[in-house]
């Protein structure tokens, strides 16, 4: 390329690439103008623009950039080695111009529709009166056309409404077919309205003759209108006589549907007059009719006379349902308060009443405390037996307490009187619920809720000696009882009572002192709840009466109410337990009168604490202390006799109770039960020839137990049954532990033992009912035993990956790249490409909006210098107009001084 300006150097290139004018052949203009349209084609055009953009290319080489490559690979194909940045920067500019400066020109603009609805910008107004000024407007636009209406006298086509105001189109012509449609427009609606569907258009725009249809006529087009309007007119009024017949149809039939809902015929034969409404009724119980009224003489009935009967009847009928009174609800959910206020005025009321039996005195007088009148009871006789009297147990409350024939609204004596009537008197102020009655048999309101003192009198008058002596003699048991602080007050409570009237008395006693009816019967109820335990463990004890069954659900009541009381008292008593077994182990555990095994109260106690509290538990502050001490009893204790065996075997059964949830082992019972068979079962077994690792101390120290008389718990017979029964009790708890532990690991070595000894056992000198026991005990444990073999695999070692020899070839890796971020990992390479990737596009993003800021700053800049222009011209033009004025204003002025001058001169 020659040297010199651009200049010089563009017209050199044009002139080789022979595309300048001097380059081109000679002759005319416009002869050669001519021949060079004529001879460029589109390959030449195209050749000249590559030629020109290879001389604009080779005249500045910085619009090419190249890359180098670090690692040049022959006949690779790397694209963005060679870069035109001034080309890129133009395409992105005149993108920008395309895409984003009419973007930047929309900014800030709202949407070309103005809303200029009524009232829409005028804030005075409230959407209320925007709408009610809307709807006037559309009613004055439709009420302009009335004076084009095809009717004469008639309404409009749409009973004058505008479309707009209509609720529905359904009487429009434009209700559809069937609801089932699914949106579908019936083809009548699509004829008329829709122009026929644009359907068959060529069909339609020829007649018969192939010629096109005549035009109409406006005459023809108005009348066809009109018969279409009067057609849809008679259509209307036919709907509604059809309406009007349905309508006189269930008029007709009222009457039964009236005798189907009520129940009630009417005659047919009365007349209008005498016919009377069903449920019309007087408040005397006789019919009430509508009074006759000549001058009520109806439009429709001009002249006067009486409407018919079904008329009449539906008429009054209709009235009447109008002023009926709503139903309201006569009773409503009692609170727990409120049904314990009540249980104990019943108590309360039932114990005055037997009080009033036992001093013989008769209820004739009314009860004037509540304000209701009761039916006088029937005088006894000479020879009356009572043989209408029922006392039932209506109420839950115990033997003694029904709800037929108790009456217990009479007169005490005069003391008991004034009190009862001072205390239904300040109860009935204090209530203010007079409307509220109870339901039951009693007849007692919401409101009569128990008195302290009366309650202390009612206890005081039902003293023990009374309560044995009404006890005894009529066998029936009062309703109010004091409540126990301990059990020796409880003892006197219930001396003379059956032990199965206790947990009535139990129950009275809860009802009397419920937590919501005094403050302190929350203390004395858990006080009452330790009593109770008390009794259970005094009545094992002695041994009187079987009291646990009857007293487990209140103690458990109890102590699921007051937990934290009911668990301290229980753990007391096992801290009491413990002193006393540690305390005999100290003595001397094989001493006779040494306690180590518990006693009936005890084994009572911790009976209970299974009943009571949850055994499941992982840790239980009352259960968790129970299984240690039966625990620490089944394996220090040491057997001296049958007894202890039978608490021993009873201490094994609570230990299944306990675990037959959570499944927890104890193998001091499987080791007592181990013990118990050894002593009990005929077998020729030496201490030294025991299976088994469990320990046996009592084996060779005590003698056979069924050898030595002193052992047992009674002589003769009564003895070796005690003796068959704990074998036969000791075979059904080994099955049972068995199946419990069977999903141990070491369920073999805990009952191998028992195998072993069970097939040492002399099974002929047992009994058939022993026999059986023996027999199904070892054939279950044998059985699991099998099971859990074949379940069970030997311990291995850890497997290891062997360990491979050296090798020295050198490693091949096939995906291999020459990127820095390669790795071999395919997840971890796959991740860190995506964070590349997502770098990348980023920072282009960045880029690119870098640029759009840039190209709209130059934009706004070329636009304000623009302005500033316009404004700098525009003050240019006004100051050299400003100027002319100015020097056409001083040249008149000089003017006008020079011709003043001229005139003084002369």
């Amino acid at each position: 390329m020659a040297k010199g300006s651009q200049l010089t150097q563009l017209k050199s290139a044009l002139s080789q690439a022979g595309l300048s004018r001097q380059s081109q052949p000679g002759g005319s203009g416009k002869k050669r103008k001519r021949t060079v349209a004529v001879r460029d084609s589109a390959a030449e055009k195209e050749k000249k623009v590559h030629k020109l953009d290879e001389i604009n290319r080779k005249l500045n080489p910085f619009d090419v950039k190249v890359t180098k490559l670090k690692h040049d690979v022959g006949g690779r194909n790397v694209k963005g080695v060679v870069g035109r940045p001034a080309l890129s920067k133009q395409a992105g500019l005149e993108q920008r111009k395309k895409l984003l400066l009419p973007e930047y020109e929309r900014r800030g603009r709202a949407g070309g529709v103005i809303d200029r609805r009524f009232g829409e910008n005028d804030s005075t107004l409230t959407p209320e009166e925007r709408m009610l000024e809307r709807f006037t407007k559309e009613r004055q636009r439709a009420s302009r056309g009335v004076e084009f209406n095809l009717e004469d006298d008639e309404d409009l086509t749409h009973y004058g409404q505008s479309l707009s105001a209509l609720d529905d189109f359904d009487g429009t012509g434009l209700a559809l077919e069937d609801p089932e449609d699914k949106g579908q427009i019936d083809s009548e609606t699509v004829k008329q309205v829709h122009f026929g569907g644009f359907k068959d258009e060529d069909a339609e725009d020829e007649d018969e003759d192939g010629q096109p249809p005549r035009k109409k006529t406006k005459a023809e087009v108005m009348a066809e209108v009109m018969a279409k309007s009067k057609e849809y007119k008679y259509q209307r009024q036919l709907a509604k006589e059809q309406d009007d017949e349905v309508r006189g149809e269930m008029d007709r039939e009222f009457n039964s549907f009236r005798d189907l809902l009520f129940g009630q015929k009417i005659d047919p034969s009365s007349s209008g007059s005498n016919a009377v409404p069903l449920g019309k009724r007087n408040t005397n119980g006789s019919a009430s009719t509508l009074p006759s009224d000549p001058s009520n003489v109806d439009d429709e009935n001009p002249s006067g006379s009486a409407p018919a009967d079904d008329e009449l009847d539906y008429d009054q009928t209709v009235r009447q349902l109008a002023f009926d009174k709503r139903a309201k609800p006569t009773d409503r959910t009692k609170t727990e308060e409120e049904l314990a206020a009540e249980e104990a005025a019943k108590l309360e009321k039932a114990e005055r009443a037997r009080l009033r039996r036992m001093r013989g005195e008769t209820d004739d007088l009314d009860d004037e405390s509540d304000g209701r009148s009761r039916a006088k009871r029937r005088r006894a006789d000479a020879d009356d037996l009572d043989d209408d009297f029922d006392l039932d147990d209506g109420f839950g409350l115990g033997k003694g307490l029904g709800d037929a024939d108790v009456d217990v609204d009479a007169e005490l004596s005069s003391k008991e009187s004034a009190s009862d009537a001072s205390a239904s008197s300040d109860e009935g102020s204090e209530s203010g619920d007079d409307d509220y009655e109870s339901s039951d048999g009693l007849g007692a309101s919401a409101d009569e809720a128990l008195v302290d003192g009366d309650v202390e009198e009612l206890i005081a008058l039902s003293s023990s000696k009374s309560r044995r002596k009404s006890t005894g003699s009529t066998g029936e048991l009062p309703y109010t009882f004091p409540c126990p602080s301990t059990h020796s007050e409880f003892l006197d409570i219930t001396d003379g009572i059956k032990p199965s009237d206790l947990p009535i008395v139990v129950q009275r006693i809860r009802t009397i002192y419920h937590p919501s009816l005094g403050e302190a019967n929350k203390e004395k109820l858990m006080a009452l709840c330790t009593v109770l335990i008390d009794h259970v463990l005094y009545a094992s004890a002695t041994r009187s009466s079987p009291v646990y069954d009857s007293l487990a659900p209140h103690i458990f009541s109890l102590s699921q109410t007051y937990p934290i009381h009911s668990a301290q008292y229980f753990i007391s008593r096992l801290v009491l337990m413990h002193k006393n077994l540690a305390r005999g182990l100290t003595r001397g555990a094989t001493l006779p009168d040494s306690k180590t095994f518990p006693g009936t109260s005890e084994l009572a106690l911790l009976r209970l604490i299974g009943s009571i509290w949850s055994t499941s538990d992982q840790s239980h502050p009352v259960v968790t202390p129970a299984i240690l001490l039966i625990g620490q009893y089944l394996s220090q204790a040491r057997v001296r006799s049958l007894a202890d065996l039978a608490s021993g075997l009873f201490l094994c059964t609570l230990t299944l109770q306990y675990q037959s949830l959570s499944k927890r082992l104890v193998p001091e019972a499987i080791n007592f039960l181990l013990n118990s068979l050894a002593h009990l079962a005929p077998h020729a077994l030496t201490a030294e020839a025991l299976p088994g690792s469990f320990s046996s101390p009592d084996f060779n120290a005590l003698p056979k137990l069924d050898l030595d008389p002193k052992l047992t718990s009674g002589d003769g017979p009564d003895a070796e049954q005690h003796k068959v029964d704990l074998l036969a009790m000791t075979y059904g708890l080994l099955g049972k532990f068995a199946t419990l532990y069977n999903s141990l690991d070491g369920f073999i070595e805990l009952f191998q033992p028992c195998v072993d000894i069970c097939g040492k056992i002399k099974v002929a000198d047992l009994s058939k009912g022993l026999q059986k026991f023996h027999t199904d005990c070892a054939d279950s444990i044998t059985r699991m035993i099998t099971f859990a073999l074949k379940a069970r695999k030997p311990l291995a070692l850890q497997a290891h990956k062997p360990i491979p020899i050296a090798s020295y070839v050198p490693k091949f890796d096939a995906g291999y790249s020459f990127q820095k971020r390669h790795d071999p990992d395919s997840q971890r390479n796959a991740g860190s490409k995506l964070k590349a990737l997502y770098r990348k596009e980023h920072k282009g993003a960045m880029r690119e909006l870098r640029k759009d800021n840039k190209f709209l700053a130059g934009e706004q800049a070329r636009r304000q210098a623009e302005k500033d222009t316009a404004y700098k011209s525009r003050m240019a033009k006004v100051h050299g107009e400003l100027q002319l004025e100015r020097a056409e204003e001083k040249a008149m002025q000089r003017e006008k001084a020079k011709n003043s001058r001229r005139a003084g001169k002369k």
